[in-house]
């Protein structure tokens, strides 16, 4: 697990930092809300805890997508007038305190599922389309290998407090945007608030299909077992994303 969180955090910064700069900032965004980490987390808690456990976790990531939401209304807001450092804790805040509380309400997997679409439809609305024209690029040449660092690091303290919390309160520290975290300051510090914008109305479009695999994996794994569950959820998934990225594509066009 320790090898799988040094090799895939990096790559995919790599990979969403270079698409950023290809084809923009909202696609990077788009492709972080995959749950390339917290997907894998899944697997790995329901094979060592059981199908019980990664259930609870599962339901906890979908309380914690509706915390992303949080998370990136609240950036997207605060970039007009605030620093990134200001924007960093604010959205962080209300993260943490979303997820929290719906946690604590320990809310049935469906109304976690169908809160959780409503809340990306509804973040997308509220951040709206920033501008097209953004800051040329001109990060410096440590940008990308300092992204690198920081995301891993990232990856490696939050999964290792995880598993020290409990199925619910896992579920939810793994669903924290870390990759958006990292993908909208750094843009946000090179190329301005409408950039970091752009990352964070990506991500909600991304986080469909991460709602899509947690609410399989929440209502199938107790039921059909691991194999069956994680793999309905990896189609479900695929499905989803492809629809929601066929739909940014037209808007953007």
């Amino acid at each position: 697990m320790l090898l799988f969180k040094l090799l895939t955090t990096p790559t995919l910064i790599l990979v969403a930092t270079l698409v950023s700069r290809r084809f923009g900032q909202t696609t990077a965004g788009w492709l972080v809300g995959l749950p390339l980490t917290s997907g894998p987390i899944a697997v790995f808690l329901a094979v060592e805890q059981g199908a019980a456990f990664a259930r609870s976790a599962a339901a906890g990531s979908l309380a914690g997508t509706i915390g992303e939401a949080f998370f990136a209304v609240a950036y997207a807001r605060l970039a007009q007038r605030c620093n990134w450092a200001v924007c960093l804790f604010g959205a962080s805040l209300a993260f943490a305190g979303s997820g929290m509380l719906l946690t604590s309400l320990e809310l049935s997997v469906p109304v976690l599922f169908a809160g959780a679409c409503a809340s990306l439809v509804v973040g997308i609305k509220l951040i709206g389309e920033p501008p097209t024209h953004v800051a040329p690029d001109r990060a410096p040449r440590w940008d990308l290998p300092m992204r690198m660092i920081v995301a891993t690091g990232l990856v490696l303290f939050v999964t290792s407090s995880a598993s020290m919390m409990g199925a619910g309160l896992s579920g939810l520290v793994a669903a924290f945007p870390l990759y958006a975290m990292v993908l909208g300051v750094f843009a946000h510090r090179h190329q301005g608030s409408a950039a970091a914008r752009r990352v964070m109305r990506g991500l909600l479009f991304g986080l469909f299909g991460f709602a899509g695999f947690f609410a399989a994996v929440a209502m199938l794994v107790t039921r059909i077992g691991l194999t069956g569950a994680f793999g309905i959820a990896l189609v479900a998934t695929a499905i989803i994303q492809g629809t929601t990225f066929v739909v940014l594509r037209r808007q953007a066009a």
